[in-house]
């Protein structure tokens, strides 16, 4: 039998040593789930590949370069206004792989179900599953299915990984981001989380919440034909918006300065997130992109975004400078400043 993690010698063995028992939080994408990668996992399977904390690893075999992902998904409930949990495992792993600037190609899904679900649901998610993988052009070639008792499985968890190519000449990746380099957002914040919130919730709005989930590969495919050298791009899944710009901070050590009234909200969502008392910025996007470009190239990149359905609503949000190196700032609308920190745990379980 292996031996037991031995906590001290990690690089801060505090966060894991204060929560003996994993909490909602730990899958986040916020702070707990950062501690749990940088001080667990990442020293236990210590590799150049791994240590870059992308959404994907891009690996040359034989002169390709191939973009690998895997992700689950674990959302409540399994169907919500503009989808559900097929489409979204779909969705979410054709999104990692985009975010490396690849072509998606291939999915495999391992189904965990719960004994006790409605065949028709099933139905239904591997119905939605397929189509959003003839829509976004990818195959599914291999797949699990495992059945847990009734009460341990909550209908329908999904495990997903993919692989797609990465062109040559494209290098984007988390540490890239550069003092002078503009934040582009593909569209409004907040959609998914709020849509998933209102189920869960019974909120009512005079306009729906709608979920945003949607394959992003398309839209990456016409910035990178306007601009190749994209310096960082993440889909703003799990933490919203903050917890995106506070990784890609921290991975490239350098300032990020938002402009709050530059960011695109939709009325209804930001109803909702002033009724909840939540910021926009943290809450889920599932068909949303982040993007750090190249002040040179931003007119580029903004117009091929614009010309998009995907990115008919992008907006630049602030920019990349030298000062406060690994922090997060935002203008507010009253001229203030305020520190837009990492979420620290769960502000939306079970989002995706």
């Amino acid at each position: 039998m292996a031996d037991s993690p031995n906590f001290e010698g990690f690089v801060c063995p505090l966060p894991l040593r204060d929560y003996p028992q994993i909490v909602l939080g730990h899958g986040s994408g916020g702070r707990l789930s950062a501690e749990l990668i940088q001080h667990l996992f990442v020293p236990l399977f210590d590799n150049p590949t791994l240590s870059g904390l992308n959404d994907q690893a891009v690996l040359t075999i034989n002169g390709a370069r191939l973009a690998f992902t895997t992700d689950s998904f674990v959302v409540q409930p399994l169907f919500f206004p503009g989808g559900n949990i097929g489409s979204l495992a779909v969705h979410g792993t054709v999104n990692d792989l985009a975010m490396s600037g690849a072509q998606p190609l291939f999915l495999s899904a391992g189904y965990i179900l719960e004994e006790g679900l409605a065949m028709d649901d099933l139905g239904r998610i591997a119905t939605s599953m397929a189509a959003a993988c003839r829509d976004a052009g990818v195959q599914l070639v291999t797949g699990d299915t495992k059945v847990v008792n009734k009460g341990n499985g909550d209908g329908v968890f999904i495990n997903t990984a993919g692989i797609g190519l990465v062109p040559d000449g494209v290098n984007i990746a988390a540490n890239r981001a550069q003092p002078g380099d503009v934040v582009i957002v593909s569209g409004t914040v907040g959609d998914h989380g709020m849509a998933i919130m209102s189920v869960r919730e019974g909120l009512s709005f005079e306009t729906e919440l709608v979920s945003d989930s949607a394959p992003l590969h398309t839209l990456v495919a016409a910035m990178l034909a306007a601009a190749p050298d994209i310096h960082c791009l993440r889909d703003a899944t799990r933490g919203g918006v903050a917890a995106v710009l506070n990784e890609l901070a921290d991975q490239s050590q350098a300032g990020f300065e938002l402009d709050e009234t530059a960011i695109p909200v939709r009325p209804a969502v930001m109803a909702a997130c002033e009724m909840l008392g939540m910021d926009p910025l943290y809450v889920a996007n599932e068909g949303k992109l982040v993007a750090v470009v190249p002040a040179a190239d931003t007119d580029a990149v903004l117009a091929a975004m614009r010309a998009h359905p995907l990115g008919a609503e992008a907006a630049i949000i602030g920019q990349v400078v030298e000062a406060h190196p690994g922090m997060v700032l935002a203008r507010t609308a009253i001229g203030g400043r305020r520190v837009v920190d990492m979420p620290l745990g769960e502000i939306l379980p079970r989002i995706c």
